[in-house]
């Protein structure tokens, strides 16, 4: 079991602070509820008994009756006061329970509970009982495994498989940790893709937001898959559907792109003009919160390799807590402003540095910044062409890097 620990670093601080909930976020079946046993981990080993632990997943048919606040909240009080000292309290995919934070306010203000929860939807934080919880609780956004992690993980399995098979692997196969930690065949990976792309599109995405047109929303998804990184508008998907003879209003698409981002399939980055500092209202960006999944049921991701570069890049820049937008300078385009607190880093990403014209358009967009902050061009090349102040580093390191 990966301990992920960039992970644990952000939620140590908060255990044994029981007036701050930790809700744990993210795509399903990227490893949240292996999160919760990582944390129990920890508790035992500092002293706590396992009796002063309460664990339930709402997945789990037996609990079909504590689905409401008040049924759930009698139910755990009753079990916490039959225990002596802190309780610590485990509550998987609790967006299942309607109106859970009054349940979870609840339990906060009138009992000593730790409470750890994990969700696969971001609306579960959107909704007016959220602001019971304002203030008193942090949200740790999870993602499927890094390049890094995967790496950690297939070394467990095929110690003697070389980095750029490996790399080939992360490509098509992505980052959801249960077929990595299982070691399973490419061939069953799919089909366990397969199947967690239908659980979102079911569960996170149909059912939450009464949606009954499962075509046209796994067309949108198609759309984004196969543009992944590109810039695009909810109208330009329509007029994309209007071409094949099927007429969809922009305002349907764009909620439909909202809902998938909610549920963590996406995520959506935004135009940035770098010179003004400001965000530019038009076409966004979106990328893959897993491009394994877009491999199960699009393909083409060794095809579209320096898409799916793009992508890992992306992601990697989330899971190391920058935001992400797109940059704007002039008529070039930079793929990424990274903004950490006061730091910042631009990047390009690019497959091969093959020749002159390339090299020359992912660095002329650097150079043409005009502020001191780090510029990095990121590519395949294990040839360092770094010039004018802005470096060049392979990707492989990048993505391996601390």
């Amino acid at each position: 079991m990966i301990k992920r620990e960039s992970y644990m670093n952000k939620i140590r601080g908060f255990i044994d602070q029981p007036e701050v909930v930790k809700i744990i976020t993210g795509l399903r079946r990227s490893g949240k509820s292996v999160m919760l046993e990582l944390i129990r981990d920890e508790l035992r080993e500092r002293g706590i008994s396992e009796k002063n632990m309460l664990a339930y997943n709402f997945e789990d048919m037996s609990l079909r009756d504590y689905k409401e606040a008040e049924t759930l909240h009698d139910y755990l009080k009753e079990k916490a006061d039959a225990i002596k000292g802190r309780v610590y309290l485990f509550l998987d995919e609790l967006q299942e329970v309607a109106n859970w934070e009054a349940c979870i306010n609840s339990l906060r203000v009138n009992s000593d509970i730790d409470i750890y929860i994990t969700g696969s939807n971001a609306t579960m934080l959107a909704g007016e009982y959220a602001t019971l919880l304002a203030g008193r609780y942090i949200e740790i956004r999870m993602y499927p495994f890094s390049f890094k992690e995967f790496h950690i993980a297939v070394k467990d399995n095929s110690p003697s498989l070389p980095l750029q098979k490996e790399f080939n692997l992360y490509l098509r196969q992505g980052g959801m940790p249960f077929p990595i930690s299982f070691g399973l065949n490419e061939e069953d990976t799919k089909q366990y893709l397969r199947d967690v792309f239908a659980s979102v599109v079911i569960k996170d995405i149909m059912k939450r937001n009464h949606f009954r047109d499962v075509d046209l929303l796994e067309r949108i998804i198609f759309y984004v898959m196969a543009n992944a990184g590109k810039t695009f508008s909810a109208l330009s998907i329509s007029k994309y559907f209007k071409s094949e003879r099927r007429i969809v209003a922009p305002e349907t698409i764009l909620n439909y792109l909202r809902a998938c981002e909610d549920a963590y399939l996406f995520v959506k980055t935004r135009r940035l003009d770098v010179p003004g500092k400001k965000l530019l209202q038009v076409s966004e960006k979106y990328y893959m919160a897993d491009h394994g999944l877009r491999e199960a049921v699009y393909g083409n991701n060794e095809r579209d390799i320096e898409l799916i570069s793009e992508n890992m890049v992306c992601m990697e820049l989330l899971r190391r807590g920058y935001s992400v937008s797109v940059g704007k300078v002039g008529d070039r385009e930079v793929d990424f402003v990274a903004d950490r607190g006061e730091e910042r880093i631009y990047i390009q990403v690019c497959y091969l540095l093959a020749g002159e014209d390339t090299i020359e358009r992912e660095f002329g967009a650097l150079a043409a910044i005009p502020d001191n902050f780090p510029k990095f061009v990121l590519s395949m090349d294990e040839v360092n062409k770094s010039r004018d102040g802005i470096e060049h580093r392979n990707l492989w390191e990048f993505l391996l890097d601390d």
